[in-house]
């Protein structure tokens, strides 16, 4: 039976980072439908200024929403977003780091080198600093929600998007990492791979081509593209349950918003804890019946 809190966000005062287009636009819109406060969070000013006076026009008595242009890279600009965000909603439980970008196109010796080590500054550290810069109110008001943005680029290879690749794989094991941090505290951090989204990076790889991105790769983006990929709202639900009463204590896992039955996790507390499905981990012979690889 369906719990009724599970889509119920009242109360709730989250930060959104990448806000202002896309699938972080789509959260944003579910965590106003579903009653919460919002402070979005992204770097072009026009985009984000529509996105916030639209949820403004939809917003009910008692809602705050807010909007500040910031650099998720800027340790700075991202603690005075933090305290703008306390500040303007009166408290934080929820943080949903989803900026991010593929970056350059093409085999690692031939893209160039500050893009590639640029998108590893976006996805990488520009997740890790807005979770550095929540975490001490978290663990003083002892409790709070982290909903980190991964993707495909996490669990299987990206030939000639490697920046991509890394800096998600990166920032899964990061986010379980800090998870058994935090368990004491009663924070919940979880990772999410949305599926295969018709947004501004599907663009980017249509726009590059088949020599950068390879033709294989480019054939499934066209097939996407045409078959309309995954609704965004697939993604935006998972992460509203996620910022929900109804996940308290799932934590440190990889959630497919397409492939999981995330719904009926809550009734297995117990065993989610115990275990490592849901997470990275490296694959041994045993684990494919192979009887000559393992000790």
């Amino acid at each position: 039976m369906p719990n009724p809190h599970q889509d119920d966000l009242t109360g709730r005062r989250a930060l959104i980072t990448g806000a202002n287009r896309g699938l972080g636009r789509e959260i944003a819109r579910a965590f106003v439908r579903a009653g919460a406060s919002v402070m979005l969070c992204a770097r072009g000013s026009a985009e984000l200024g529509a996105a916030g006076e639209e949820l403004s026009a939809v917003a009910q008595r008692g809602q705050v929403i807010r909007w500040q242009v910031a650099d998720v890279t800027s340790p700075a600009q991202i603690e005075a977003l933090v305290e703008a965000a306390i500040g303007e909603l009166g408290g934080l439980d929820v943080l949903v780091s989803n900026a991010g970008v593929y970056g350059p196109f093409g085999a690692i010796e031939e893209v160039d080198w500050d893009e590639w080590a640029q998108a590893i500054e976006i996805n990488l550290l520009g997740s890790v600093i807005p979770i550095r810069a929540v975490l001490p109110h978290f663990k003083a008001q002892r409790h709070g929600k982290i909903i980190q943005l991964s993707g495909g680029g996490a669990t299987n290879p990206l030939p000639r998007i490697s920046a991509y690749a890394a800096s998600k794989a990166a920032i899964v094991r990061f986010a379980e990492t800090v998870a058994v941090e935090c368990r004491e505290f009663g924070i919940d951090i979880n990772a999410i791979a949305p599926g295969a989204l018709n947004t501004r990076l599907l663009d980017d790889v249509l726009a590059a081509g088949p020599d950068r991105v390879g033709p294989d790769f480019y054939a499934r983006a066209i097939r996407q593209k045409e078959q309309g990929g995954v609704p965004l709202a697939h993604g935006a639900d998972l992460v509203v349950f996620l910022a929900s009463v109804a996940s308290n204590g799932i934590t440190g896992k990889l959630i497919s918003a397409l492939w999981d039955d995330w719904r009926g996790w809550p009734d297995h507390l117990d065993d989610l804890a115990a275990t490592d499905v849901y997470t990275l981990r490296r694959i041994t012979g045993r684990d494919r019946g192979f009887g000559w690889g393992d000790k």
